[in-house]
């Protein structure tokens, strides 16, 4: 394939992309179908290790290290090449997956965590990359439609995956939870002898320092802000270690933009991409399309499960509406994108979608009917597959080729920056008000008969901690409807922010200049550079 590659000048045959695509697929697959899988099994995983208190640190040590590594990888990738870094990704995944299936304390959970989000944090953002390099933006939205699909279905597949196993005691005579980290190994093997197969595309070795620095002052800056991001609710916001850690975290960020400075083009995320009004819009709207796009998968599946009583497989398959309308918008907006070459409509409305669903996820309630859940949930589906994979782009279409893999890494980085941002906002608004909603509506239904029928009957009943609410299937119907009202009133607030937030992205990508698609990919780009530079000399 190299060899058809480069005679053709760097262009690749649709036969070609399919191949290599094959291969990006199932490395996007591993990562995607991680972050929902281990939710839905987390509560069943800390009981067996007995560490319940410490099972966030599970989440916060993969996120770290996953996010930590993203730029990287981009940088690495444009400095050494696309395969050997997504092969040094899914190796480093597939070993921390392992591990992981044979933890056996919360502790070396969470220490092979997060081994493995060293290696997640190249799935995603060198899979984008290399079909950048690939593919012109003209026809890539074609492709990226795929990748969306890959998303979607995870974001089902995950749950009822993960709900699966942990449901089960045990599976070929493993302990059933352990399958969750388990069953990455053969994809992940699968994934290996497929790029290591088909990903042969030329690489234009650039010659550059390595900025470690940056890496050293970006890790200070954000392992102390995701921290208190993922922990800050349980110490307080306002508390000392709290305090403490946005001093450490905001300085380390100061060391880190004068780092970059310092570095110029050889920066880890350099600064001048910054100066290019397409990249710097599209970054700020993928922001804060992160913000709300996490939020409302995070709040979504909640609801679900607590005011609907929904187990985890019930909820993923009951989210399915969303992956259909995420896989039917990006296939949809992909083909218009490939022969118009317009793209700014898809942003505009998808974010637009967004907010109009997330307003309208604010008012549903206890007795809101399943059907109209699931329809705003198609709806966020269509907003997501028309604006996710066109953000991305717009941002990678405004720069050069040689910073496509940093690009393209950014975006992806600054999206889990946004997401970790609104998962955790999120949750301390959901876990700050439910307690008073709830009080509200006690006081509210102690007046009726039939509750106080049943208080009458249970004395006992009302014992109940927000943090465990498996006990609300034991109580009697009529004590947890005050209870379940408080939930979805707390939910409600949650997504009528979440709404705002995505509002006002869709106030600013109407600022978003439409720059045209280039018919030529990165790796034709760089090819044509080349010769030019070897029939200079």
């Amino acid at each position: 394939m190299s060899d058809t590659a480069t005679a053709e000048g760097g262009k690749l045959t649709h036969r070609q992309i399919l191949t290599v695509l094959s291969g990006l697929m199932l490395g996007m697959f591993l990562a995607a179908l991680d972050q929902t899988i281990v939710s839905s099994a987390m509560k069943t995983i800390a009981d067996e290790l007995h560490g319940l208190s410490l099972q966030a640190w599970a989440t916060t040590a993969y996120l770290i290290t996953a996010t930590l590594s993203t730029p990287l990888y981009g940088k690495l990738s444009d400095l050494y090449g696309r395969k050997p870094m997504y092969l040094t990704a899914i190796s480093l995944f597939l070993v921390g997956s392992l591990a992981s299936g044979m933890a056996g304390s919360m502790y070396e959970l969470a220490a092979f965590r997060a081994f493995q989000g060293l290696g997640a944090g190249g799935l995603m953002s060198l899979a984008l990359a290399i079909i950048t390099d690939i593919t012109a933006p003209r026809e890539r939205s074609r492709y990226q439609g795929y990748f969306m699909a890959v998303f979607g279905i995870s974001s089902v597949a995950g749950p009822v995956v993960g709900g699966f196993f942990a449901g089960i005691d045990s599976f070929a005579g493993v302990t059933g939870w352990r399958w969750v980290f388990l069953v990455n190994v053969p994809i992940a093997l699968a994934a290996l002898v497929v790029v290591s197969k088909v990903l042969n595309i030329p690489h234009t070795r650039v010659e550059q320092k390595v900025d470690y620095w940056g890496a050293v002052a970006l890790t200070a800056g954000l392992v102390p802000l995701l921290i208190v991001a993922e922990q800050g609710r349980e110490w307080g916001w306002g508390s000392a270690g709290s305090i403490a850690l946005y001093i450490v975290g905001g300085l380390g960020v100061l060391a880190f933009i004068w780092q970059e400075r310092r570095m110029g083009d050889a920066a880890l995320l350099p600064l001048r991409l910054f100066t290019r009004p397409v990249f710097r819009m599209a970054t700020m709207v993928t922001v804060i399309q992160g913000v709300g796009m996490f939020g409302a998968m995070m709040s979504l599946p909640l609801y679900l499960q607590i005011v609907k009583g929904a187990t985890p497989t019930q909820a993923g398959l009951q989210m399915l509406p969303l992956t259909v309308g995420i896989m039917s918008a990006s296939m949809l907006s992909g083909q218009v994108i490939s022969r118009t070459g317009r793209y700014k409509a898809f942003a505009v409305a998808g974010l637009g979608l967004m907010a109009a669903a997330l307003f309208a996820l604010s008012t549903i309630g206890v007795d809101t009917p399943m059907a109209v859940v699931m329809a705003i949930a198609f709806v966020i589906g269509l907003g997501l597959g028309s604006s996710m994979q066109t953000l991305q782009l717009a941002a990678t279409n405004d720069v050069p080729a040689r910073d496509i893999g940093v690009a393209t890494s950014s975006a992806t980085f600054f999206r889990q920056i946004g997401g970790t941002a609104g998962t955790a906002v999120f949750m301390s608004i959901l876990f700050g008000t439910v307690g008073d909603r709830i009080a509200a509506a006690v006081r509210s239904a102690a007046a009726s008969p039939a509750y106080a029928a049943a208080l009458a009957a249970n004395p006992g009943g009302m014992k109940f901690d927000i943090n465990d609410t498996s006990a609300l299937a034991k109580l009697d119907p009529a004590l947890a409807r005050p209870i379940l009202e408080g939930f979805a009133s707390s939910m409600s607030t949650v997504f009528t922010v979440g709404g705002i937030v995505l509002a006002a992205g869709f106030a600013l990508v109407w600022f978003l200049k439409e720059n045209p698609l280039s018919e030529k990919s990165a790796l034709e780009q760089r090819t044509e550079e080349t010769r030019e530079l070897a029939f200079a000399h």
